[in-house]
């Protein structure tokens, strides 16, 4: 083990508190356990590791997301995704296939939505020429996390989404029973909407799709500008 990495356990070691692990592990579905260490305070610890034993030169970042990555409490993979963030400038395209493997593994939302919109999302718009050798792969992988990835890569985008790209993806995955599935197809177009209201008006009214993702979709429709509930009905019956 790294000796960053295992510094950084025996910290948050110290530090758990089963009393909250209980709760925490619970909200997630008990997929995974907890310490019971909450954001403020795990972000506290990690700084405090970093001012004693300094950040790993960035060709070590890969060795300690991973080795975080394979303990079992869940507070070591968002200390992982905090860590990302300081090595940030130095992911690239080339970390492609390394951002797919953690999508991949130990899956659920909060790694996930994490890592996408972030990373991929930044490599992506730097790179266009890219999307056409992983989104189709991701979309028919049957793997619903690397198609929530698919949907979700553009959600920071704004005025440079590329919406014929973004109507195609949700037109491949829109008849999917899965809710992170229709959850992410809503939040995409909820979030492209605070940029351009009458696109996703036009396309929530014109295109199948889930009620989940519709609700999502035009949530803040109605507020922002204007619509009123007998259409927003129309809309979702």
């Amino acid at each position: 083990m790294h000796p960053f990495v295992k510094a950084l356990q025996e910290h948050f070691t110290a530090h758990q508190n089963p009393e909250k692990a209980e709760p925490m592990a619970r909200y997630m579905k008990n997929h995974f356990p907890f310490l019971g260490i909450q954001t403020p305070e795990r972000r506290q610890l990690l700084k405090d590791i970093i001012q004693i034993h300094t950040l790993p030169d960035q060709k070590n970042f890969q060795i300690i997301i991973r080795e975080l990555w394979d303990l079992p409490e869940r507070e070591f993979q968002a200390a992982a995704l905090d860590i990302m963030q300081k090595y940030k400038k130095h992911i690239n395209e080339t970390h492609i296939p390394f951002l797919e493997e953690l999508i991949v593994t130990k899956s659920w939302w909060d790694s996930v939505d994490s890592i996408v919109p972030t990373f991929l999302g930044d490599i992506f718009l730097k790179h266009p020429e890219l999307i056409s050798a992983y989104i189709p792969k991701w979309i028919a992988s049957d793997n619903i996390w690397l198609q929530r990835a698919a949907i979700l890569f553009q959600l920071k985008y704004k005025q440079k989404m590329d919406e014929e790209l973004l109507f195609w993806i949700i037109g491949q995955l829109h008849s999917s029973k899965e809710f992170f599935i229709q959850k992410a197809i809503g939040w995409v177009l909820r979030e492209y909407a605070k940029t351009n209201p009458d696109v996703v008006w036009e396309y929530v009214q014109n295109n199948e799709l889930a009620p989940l993702s519709k609700r999502e979709a035009i949530k803040h429709i109605k507020q922002n500008y204007g619509i009123n509930n007998e259409k927003i009905g129309e809309t979702l019956s």
